[in-house]
């Protein structure tokens, strides 16, 4: 592990298991050269991450690309989201189309450029896959969040994530099934790792979603300050601050209109209130009626 600009990278075991293997059967410049690639795709992130003021805190490099730990996990917008994720492909765009300028100019081996665009190229649609936390899986959750409450997109993005790493994983058995030919190890090394990693993900829902729950309490009055557009929800005043939490989509700010039928009537509070209800250390599952008691 060393420290960059404040950042503290690392290798993966899964990549260094790769190297490995990669070093016994003297492929040793085309796994340079892979880790280049993903070095400079990761670098995009990074640098896309850091114009929007994130703070990164570690980024691990994989086979594929890399997973980064940000401090505004939780609170980033969308659309944020959507461009530091497309950020990583956009690398393997120009080092693919460079190293195919080289080879048809004739400063570089024909088959070496070749080599080196259809690595940018598989790189770059392996991580446009839509598997968490692969890009493609980063841009779906964006996308996502436009449609769905946090807590549902968190839901979809973790099943859709396991079910396209299974099919990665079958994917790998297929030519030896059909045709009698091997098993592509390194894919069942792949998908086993992205669908272990959303099996966790998808444990630690909860989590994610108190972490956003945490961000919101820090940010809501910066956002009314900043005029941000509100979002009514109408909820019933039995229903527990936790599942109207639950409610709550990424790009909006709340207004809850809570309907009472024990007299109250009509009730209007800012989202904040139930999101200090939750984190109150009482219990979250108690009625929404109980913040008027």
């Amino acid at each position: 592990m060393i420290r960059w600009r404040g950042i503290r990278w690392s290798i993966h075991p899964l990549f260094v298991i790769i190297m490995l293997a990669s070093a016994m059967t003297g492929y040793f410049a085309e796994l340079l050269t892979l880790f280049i690639i993903v070095l400079v795709h990761e670098l995009g992130h990074v640098f896309a991450a850091r114009s929007f003021g994130w703070t990164i805190r570690e980024v691990k490099l994989l086979p594929f690309g890399g997973v980064a730990e940000v401090e505004e996990a939780g609170g980033i917008s969308a659309k944020e989201d959507a461009l530091v994720a497309i950020a990583g492909p956009l690398q393997n765009v120009w080092m693919g189309l460079l190293a195919w300028g080289l080879g048809a100019w004739g400063v570089w081996d024909a088959a070496w450029s070749d080599y080196i665009a259809q690595a940018n190229l598989m790189i770059a649609l392996f991580n446009l896959l839509p598997i968490y936390p692969l890009d493609g899986g980063k841009l779906m959750q964006a996308l996502l969040s436009y449609f769905l409450n946090y807590y549902k997109m968190l839901q979809l993005t973790a099943r859709i994530s396991l079910l396209f790493s299974a099919l990665m994983i079958i994917g790998a058995f297929l030519p030896m099934l059909l045709d009698g030919k091997g098993i592509q190890i390194n894919l069942v090394i792949v998908g086993t790792f992205l669908f272990m990693s959303n099996w966790t993900y998808h444990r630690n829902i909860p989590f994610l979603f108190y972490r956003f729950l945490t961000y919101r309490e820090r940010a809501s009055e910066e956002e009314l300050g900043l005029g941000k557009s509100v979002s009514p929800l109408i909820v019933n005043g039995k229903q527990s601050l936790l599942s109207v939490a639950k409610l709550f989509n990424r790009e909006r700010y709340h207004l809850v209109y809570v309907i009472d039928s024990l007299g109250a009537g009509l009730q209007v509070i800012p989202e904040k209130r139930i999101v200090e209800g939750c984190l109150s250390g009482l219990n979250p599952n108690r009625a929404v009626r109980e913040l008027f008691g």
